[in-house]
């Protein structure tokens, strides 16, 4: 009788060669699967498997991480066109020809429709639908492989097969109004030049920096009044004080790019423009928290923009702007590039740092927070593009000039976002307290001509939907106690043909395919709204579908795990009290 010995099959020499690449690192897990995709256009079990053995953890754990991401995929797919069908490409692709019927945006080709003309057009690709691609200004927009386009239809495609891309929208021009800080060298300095920048000032604030202690950094922009500008509105000086008031080292500072809430896409904008600018407040903020490494988590539909960073980092290096005792001055930092791979949770803070660590995006339970317990457990500042990028001119002129931008209750200025049934819509930077009135007149240039406001929704996907009855209420971080969000700062502006009812099952489209998965409320509160929304929006309504909307976004509000899920009721719920007529009336086919 024969010894059967149980025969390992060895690593695929391969992927231990691509393990060996990024240093056998556990917390590169993402990074190795998108390698290994990028090579056999898919990833397999076995190579899932390999690559689990190489970094030596559980193979379940990969293939969890392989499911969890959009961007990966366990089929083959030599070419994938990535269609956006967000709520911005919708209703631009719905608005098309100006000339409609009423109704024509409610009407508008579904997700599976978008698929199938696209395929139709360039059928040498694998195309798939994908949520917002953070390129709202060029709605209707596409990722061609790893290359973003827009605005295009369908009926572009053999100008996109041709290396089309579209119109990058220019925002070099200051619109009457603007009060440029941030958004100041756009245009006047080319962003893949350091050597320009530091002609406009760019590292100086940095080099004023050095020169005083990091207790004096972190009570200056304590005091300046810089809030957090993500969303949330935390103050920026009192979080960096959390962390550098940790004893435990080392400490970390993160940056989280991972713009993927539809209607915005400011962050991308600051990016290519001037990034050095984002590498300056960085940096302030690792001398100010005594950190000596920061990441940037960029989403991976961002991968022009993840290059322009890593060039910039090149170039600050090359000038000890960066990397060991930067100028003299005794302090290091280090900046690292981390990509996504397509997960609208990374956006959430806790779960963004999950991610960072090489496993699935879903979100930690909180407390303990970031501050005290963040990237690999230790003391993390967690920031987003535009909080970073504010920082640098607040240490160059003082806390009282940031205080004296503006007349409103929140200091500084505010990249803003106006996009819909506007004559000019597009992005501009301008002091707190404007109303939804000034934001579309003033700024967006008035409704398209045709065109009636019927309403907005204020501060991005997880916004309030409001009517005319707030559109001269003064908006900053504290407005939402009014009913009208500042959120990230995004208005998208919709006329009278576009059904408040179709809308907001486009916003929930978003957050049912976005969900995490990780709690139940989100995860199955969501496709059942859906579910109701899509019934209503056919004209198939049916008696109390308005009533459970209501009873759905109490149960999302109370029982989700984190702030994503808690925020979806808030269209939810004002789209129902400003429009509560237009659902009741949906229910009757």
């Amino acid at each position: 009788m024969t010894n059967k010995t149980q025969i390992y099959k060895p690593i695929s020499p391969e992927i231990e060669e691509l393990a060996r690449e990024h240093h056998q690192d556990r917390e590169a897990a993402l990074e190795l699967l998108k390698d290994i995709q990028t090579r056999h256009a898919g990833l397999s079990s076995a190579a899932i498997t390999d690559a689990a053995r190489a970094l030596r953890l559980p193979p379940h754990q990969l293939y969890g991480m392989a499911t969890f991401y959009s961007m990966l995929s366990l089929e083959e797919r030599r070419k994938v066109l990535r269609v956006c069908d967000g709520p911005v490409c919708w209703l631009k692709r719905a608005s098309k020809p100006r000339r409609r019927a009423k109704g024509t945006a409610t009407s508008a080709v579904s997700s599976d429709q978008l698929i199938g003309e696209w395929t139709e057009a360039m059928p040498e690709y694998t195309v798939e639908r994908t949520s917002c691609l953070g390129l709202c200004d060029r709605a209707p927009a596409i990722l061609v492989e790893d290359e973003q386009a827009g605005p295009v239809f369908a009926k572009d495609a053999e100008k996109v097969c041709e290396g089309w891309r579209g119109v990058p929208t220019d925002y070099s021009k200051e619109r009457k109004g603007e009060l440029r800080v941030m958004t100041a060298l756009i245009g006047k300095i080319d962003p893949d030049s350091l050597a320009e920048a530091l002609e406009h000032g760019v590292y100086d604030g940095l080099k004023k920096a050095l020169q005083t202690q990091p207790g004096a950094v972190l009570d200056l922009v304590e005091s300046s009044g810089l809030q957090g500008r993500g969303g949330a509105g935390f103050p920026v000086g009192r979080k960096w004080k959390f962390v550098a008031n940790e004893k435990r080292t080392p400490r970390y500072i993160v940056c989280n790019a991972d713009e993927s809430e539809p209607l915005i896409f400011k962050d991308r904008v600051l990016i290519d423009t001037n990034p050095h600018q984002l590498l300056e407040g960085l940096l302030i903020a690792g001398f100010a928290c005594g950190a000596s490494e920061a990441w940037i988590y960029i989403r991976g539909e961002y991968e022009y923009q993840a290059q322009r960073l890593e060039n910039a980092i090149r170039q600050a290096e090359s000038q000890n702007l960066l990397g060991e005792n930067i100028l003299g001055s005794g302090f290091s930092f280090k900046i690292h590039i981390h990509r996504g791979a397509g997960a609208y949770i990374c956006g959430e803070e806790t779960a963004l740092i999950e991610s960072l660590e090489g496993k699935r995006g879903e979100p930690r339970l909180r407390p303990p927070f970031p501050p005290t317990y963040g990237f690999r457990g230790q003391p993390t500042a967690v920031n987003n593009v535009e909080s970073f990028c504010a920082v640098p001119h607040i240490v160059r002129n003082g806390a009282d000039w940031w205080r004296n931008l503006t007349k409103a209750a929140a200091p500084g200025t505010k990249v803003y976002m106006v996009l819909g049934h506007v004559k000019n819509p597009g992005l501009f930077e301008a002091p707190f307290g404007l109303t939804l009135r000034q934001i579309i007149d003033d700024f967006g240039g008035g409704m398209l001509p045709g065109s009636q406001f019927n309403f907005a929704l204020c501060g991005g996907a997880a916004g309030t939907i409001v009517n005319e009855s707030l559109l001269d209420t003064p908006i900053d971080f504290a407005s939402a106690q009014k009913g009208i969000s500042l959120g990230a700062g995004s208005f998208l502006v919709c006329d009278q043909n576009v059904s408040p009812v179709a809308f907001l099952r486009e916003l929930l489209h978003f957050f049912a395919a976005e969900s995490c998965g990780k709690c139940t409320p989100c995860r199955v509160g969501t496709w059942r709204a859906l579910e109701i929304l899509n019934r209503m929006a056919e004209g198939k309504g049916m008696k109390d579908d308005t009533e459970e909307l209501a009873t759905l976004a109490d149960l999302l509000h109370d029982s989700s795990f984190c702030g994503l899920g808690q925020a979806v009721p808030i269209p939810m719920r004002s789209a129902l009290a400003h429009f509560g007529a237009e659902f009741v009336k949906a229910e009757v086919s």
